[in-house]
């Protein structure tokens, strides 16, 4: 495996962790609908948490969640159609990023809740 691929996959572990540790029950991690992919879906309370990770090992070039633009929150909204469809879901849904930055033993992790919203089509 890469070496990018790796450290994708150590920052989504630290990002389940966290959402673990922060009384998040971790329904299914890179669920795929066709070339679709949502990294962390979790559930808190009666809500369905989408969460899309972005891990870098600094910040110097741009923050992580500025990944995060018009065309990858399509793909996410998207995606979660699908899950919901696939599992009869009929709940309020929440969009949030986990920014992992840092090596895998020094990560800081930031939790932005409400990090976007489904566009109008």
């Amino acid at each position: 495996m890469a070496e990018h691929n790796t450290f994708g996959n150590e920052g989504e572990n630290a990002a389940a962790e966290f959402l673990i540790e922060h009384g998040y029950h971790i329904r299914h991690r890179n669920w795929r609908s066709g070339r679709k992919e949502l990294d962390i879906v979790a559930e808190k309370g009666n809500n369905l948490i989408i969460v899309e990770v972005k891990s870098r090992k600094d910040t110097a070039y741009a923050m992580p969640e500025d990944a995060v633009d018009t065309k990858k929150i399509r793909r996410i909204v998207s995606a979660t159609d699908a899950y919901l469809r696939c599992f009869s879901l009929d709940c309020q849904v929440r969009f949030d990023i986990i920014t992992v930055v840092g090596d895998k033993n020094n990560f800081k992790i930031e939790h932005i809740k409400e990090a976007f919203y489904p566009p109008i089509w």
